[in-house]
């Protein structure tokens, strides 16, 4: 009989169920998820979901890309410091959050990574490459018993498609700690809004601890928030743009009005940008390109890490007002 595979054609034999046809493609039943005629298969029910003459099945992992106990794994118990953030249940001490994406190899996206010191990393999901099942895995070099695994929606431009690729990724990974991203337009890849909104109240009543993209409307920003999103992720300027924080006043006024975690996404084009991101009084900083476009991926992964660490400092230092003339920091009293 004949199937559909992730989008192509495939003659099997009859008789067939799920694992068997895991089993022939040579893949790990535990790396990835499957999608039979649109509805997800349950690990357990691999062996029990026949395939039919015409069906169409998607498989998928993780690719590099952009709560409950389930959602990641623990974090050391140090992370706990005084000065660490949390979201959805789980405390991180650093407060960079990298994408994936972009790298010339996996080996450099994890010595990226490494020099980064993030905790978090956001991943893509995508189809596996049936022809090669033994292609290398982002789980090969990122380890997701030591770094917690955001699974986004980048790529997605409708409420149905961001919401479909999450289903899968909690299905493939077992977490509901997500990003969420619906994108308007190819151009300027700009949050929709009227879809994401959608979308987010669907996730979240879905059981999704959602981690929302969005536009820098502190309007918008507050509705996310009362919805239940458990993060909000105001662009500091268009995806992988590196223009820098374009509207830092809107960025302040979603965070004073904020009472979850505010985390500038997209936009950073270099360290001075992560810093005032942090100095804002953001709880961290997401970025990808920056890093991974950098001519020297591994050094720019460390120039992050202390701008991210220098603003956030600075944040709590709290710093002088703005003047419009001198005030002298020596003192007048006892001149010659």
């Amino acid at each position: 009989m004949r199937i559909v595979v992730n989008g192509e054609g495939r003659d099997v034999g009859a008789a067939i169920t799920v694992a068997g046809l895991i089993d022939s493609l040579g893949f790990d039943a535990r790396k990835i998820a499957v999608e039979h005629n649109r509805e997800i298969v349950h690990r357990s029910a691999f062996a029990d979901t026949s395939i039919e003459d015409g069906d169409a099945l998607e498989i998928v992992h993780f690719i590099g890309g952009g709560s409950g106990a389930s959602a990641a794994p623990e974090l050391p118990a140090d992370s706990a410091s005084p000065d660490s953030w949390s979201v959805a249940g789980h405390n991180f001490t650093s407060r960079l959050i990298i994408g994936t994406g972009k790298y010339k190899d996996l080996a450099e996206t994890a010595a990226a990574l490494a020099a980064s010191g993030a905790e978090m990393v956001t991943v893509a999901v995508r189809r596996v490459n049936v022809t090669d099942p033994d292609a290398p895995m982002l789980s090969d070099f990122v380890d997701p018993e030591k770094f917690v695994y955001l699974p986004n929606t980048a790529g997605c431009f409708t409420a149905e498609d961001a919401m479909r690729t999450l289903r899968l990724a909690r299905e493939a990974g077992g977490w509901d700690l997500v990003k969420l991203e619906v994108l308007g337009d190819q151009q300027t890849l700009y949050p929709n809004m009227v879809e994401t909104l959608s979308a987010a109240e669907t996730l979240i009543a879905d059981g999704f601890q959602v981690m929302v993209y969005c536009s820098d409307d502190p309007i918008m920003a507050k509705r996310l928030e009362e919805i239940g999103c458990c993060a909000i992720m105001p662009l500091g300027a268009p995806i992988g743009s590196g223009l820098g924080l374009q509207n830092p006043v809107n960025i302040r006024i979603i965070i004073e009005n904020a009472k979850v975690p505010v985390i500038v996404d997209a936009g950073v084009g270099t360290a001075s940008d992560a810093a005032e991101a942090m100095e804002l009084g953001c709880e961290a900083v997401l970025m990808n390109t920056a890093i991974a476009s950098a001519d020297d991926p591994i050094l720019m992964a460390k120039a992050m890490k202390a701008a991210v660490e220098a603003g956030r400092l600075a944040y709590r230092a709290g710093r002088i007002p703005k003047r419009l003339y001198a005030d002298p920091s020596s003192p007048l009293g006892g001149l010659i």
